[in-house]
């Protein structure tokens, strides 16, 4: 059957709407998920607190702000990197704020130790925020200078801008949930939770 002159009509519009949309485009509401990375010390120790949150769609474990491409954990384990241990978190930033982010990162570092974290030592340890944009820059600067407020000492943790992400292995991911019994051992004979208590309470 022959098209009618109304459908070869809508047919084209309908092309020109599309051909329009391609050429501007996605529209910017599309971007509908943000990353934030940060580094705390021992990277399986950072991924309960983030993966327990609402909005938190996925932490991954992983090395960052070195100059070695895809390093493995050995070579990290070892110096010379540059890398530190660190989670990359992909969110809805509609459920849950960077600000959120940002306060469990503080509540689950020691953010006076310059030289690693609890019983991990070392640079490959160190704590720090990488920053995806100003926002996150300007908002983690804010952060700190409240917390250096807050604990009366010089707060030692770094922001960066990000870099480029290396997802550790396959064994590192979510820990937490292979290894249970493990990583709660790890925790407690490392004086994780000892001193996170010290600095912030209980809670």
């Amino acid at each position: 059957m022959k098209p009618s002159k109304f459908t070869t009509a809508l047919a084209g519009l309908l092309l020109g709407f599309t051909l329009s949309a391609t050429a501007a485009g996605p529209a910017a509401n599309d971007k509908t998920t943000a990353e934030a990375t940060f580094a705390g010390g021992c990277f399986w120790c950072m991924v309960h607190p983030f993966d327990q949150l609402p909005g938190v769609i996925s932490v991954t474990s992983g090395y960052t702000g070195g100059h070695t491409k895809n390093p493995t954990y050995p070579e990290v384990s070892a110096g010379g990197t540059g890398h530190v241990e660190a989670v990359q978190i992909v969110y809805d930033p509609e459920r849950v704020h960077y600000e959120k982010l940002l306060d469990v990162f503080w509540h689950n570092v020691d953010p006076l130790d310059g030289d690693g974290q609890f019983c991990d030592r070392g640079s490959t340890y160190r704590s720090e925020i990488f920053y995806h944009g100003d926002e996150q820059k300007r908002l983690a600067e804010l952060s700190k200078a409240a917390i250096e407020k807050q604990l009366k000492h010089t707060v030692v943790t770094e922001i960066r801008p990000a870099v480029t992400f290396y997802a550790a292995e396959d064994y590192h991911q979510d820990y937490y949930k292979k290894n249970p019994l493990r990583y709660k051992f790890y925790r407690f004979s490392c004086g994780r939770d000892q001193r996170l208590e010290e600095l912030w309470g209980k809670n």
